[in-house]
């Protein structure tokens, strides 16, 4: 079966035809690095390396491009509220970005091309719209003309009309039309600018990963991703400065995830209500969270609460001991052979219904059902006392292969034991301050590490699980 996804552009599944038999070149909008990522950051981060990977088991060879905006408006107010400037904080991070996410089980992408590397391209890119007549200058700023591109609305499935009531534009004299866009915007005092045709000046948002796409990709892609909240304007900006300049169609397939709610509330920083992937992963296990993630269909919304994913910890859990059961029945094993195709075939079987789900618009939710009934069928044949070297190892390769597929790991790096006691002085320390729900976050923590405490008379004491 060939491998369906979803293109947002087309609004229906479709069955994937790479551009060069055997390749994939896939472009994956990245963050803004001024802060660290929340967990909105952290679901199209964990889906499309989810992707990669499956297409890569698949036996595709992938190009996998992930781009960091490092020069922004939420940069330069991020540098001078505290003193310092935009190269700085976008270093930290983008370095921050890369800690989390390879907590997450995310592998680097081939490329992470940032704007500030990157900023002869994005202006020859930009001169050549202005010489094509897709975009003008005015007063320094250069604006692409939306109403120039006659397919403009075609991913967001909107006229223009309807579009101009949606887009967030910020109307002003300078453009010929409310609907442009910026695709250079001239300096202002006391902000990092770049010498271009039109003044000194740096990029608009949407400009850099066209012309990042097409340095590291060409100019056109198999795959363009990103959460469903870039749809419009930001790729549909794509699409139309993209053809607009090649003539050609910019990414034959579209890729969105769906939005995080947390405790059933849209995630928005307004509400307050935003979770750092730096502050859960320092109190979770980091691939917890990602099984959570993968535990719905990528298209469709997710709730998070601190209750859902300790219900998933535990079904994560349920996997995990299951693999471990096996792998200590392996060292008492035999080499009887008795009944061993029977076994293997329905392992087989698994392995097929866990591809058939992922053909199907990498539907990691029933992907993962599969999982549970490997495990189920793992603990049956343990159940009835089988020890059988060929049939354990098959199970055992089949956890962890499709374990990887889709970015899981099976084993748990032990904490070294002053690290432990590093974390259980804090906890005095917490208590002694009446911190109470520091030192309850620490004992969770230690505990999810199976790290089991007894407090005494005589101090805590503590003992691996």
């Amino acid at each position: 079966m060939a491998i369906q996804l979803y293109n947002t552009l087309t609004r229906k599944k479709e069955t994937f035809v790479p551009l060069e038999e055997g390749k994939v070149k896939m472009y994956v909008c990245g963050p803004t690095v001024y802060n660290y990522i929340h967990i909105g950051n952290a679901r199209p981060a964990i889906v499309f390396d989810t992707v990669r990977r499956y297409f890569e088991y698949r036996g595709y060879e992938v190009q996998y491009v992930s781009n960091f905006t490092d020069v922004d408006d939420k940069l330069i107010r991020a540098a001078n509220q505290l003193g310092e400037d935009v190269p700085t904080i976008a270093n930290r991070f983008i370095e921050a970005y890369f800690e989390d996410v390879s907590a997450l089980g995310c592998r680097r992408a081939d490329v992470h091309p940032r704007v500030m590397e990157n900023m002869d391209i994005i202006i020859d890119f930009i001169r050549q719209l202005v010489e094509k007549g897709y975009a003008y200058e005015s007063e320094g700023d250069v604006y692409f003309r939306t109403r120039s591109f006659d397919e403009y609305g075609k991913l967001s499935h909107q006229s223009i009309d309807e579009l101009r009531i949606g887009a967030r534009i910020e109307v002003g004299d300078k453009k010929e039309d409310d609907l442009d866009f910026a695709l250079w915007k001239a300096a202002k005092e006391g902000e990092i600018f770049w010498e271009s045709p039109w003044g000194p000046g740096r990029p608009g948002w949407h400009i850099e990963c066209s012309a990042m796409a097409k340095k590291y990709l060409g100019e056109t892609i198999d795959i363009h991703a990103g959460g469903q909240d870039l749809t419009f304007p930001h790729h549909e900006n794509e699409i139309a400065q993209s053809e607009a300049l090649s003539g050609k169609t910019f990414a034959n397939y579209w890729l969105h995830n769906g939005y995080i709610n947390i405790d059933n509330e849209k995630m928005s920083k307004s509400l307050g209500n935003f979770v750092l992937v730096h502050d859960i992963i320092r109190k979770h296990n980091p691939q917890v969270l990602r099984f959570f993630m993968l535990s719905v269909h990528y298209r469709n919304p997710i709730n998070y609460s601190e209750e859902l994913l300790e219900s998933t910890r535990a079904a994560f859990e349920r996997l995990t001991t299951s693999y471990q059961n096996l792998k200590h029945r392996r060292e008492a094993s035999t080499n009887l052979t008795d009944n061993n195709q029977e076994w293997l075939d329905k392992i087989s079987a698994l392995r097929e219904q866990f591809i058939e789900a992922m053909d199907d618009d990498f539907n990691t939710a029933l992907a993962i059902s599969v999982l549970f009934e490997l495990s189920k069928l793992a603990n049956y044949y343990l159940l009835e006392k089988n020890t059988a070297v060929e049939v354990i190892d098959a199970f055992t390769t089949e956890f962890e292969e499709l374990f990887g597929v889709l970015g899981l790991t099976l084993k748990q790096e032990e904490m070294l034991d002053e690290e432990i006691d590093a974390l259980i002085e804090q906890r005095i320390q917490a208590r002694k301050n009446r911190n109470f729900q520091l030192a309850d976050q620490i004992r969770d923590q230690l505990k999810e590490m199976n790290i089991i405490l007894e407090d005494t008379p005589q101090g805590t004491r503590w003992k691996r699980g």
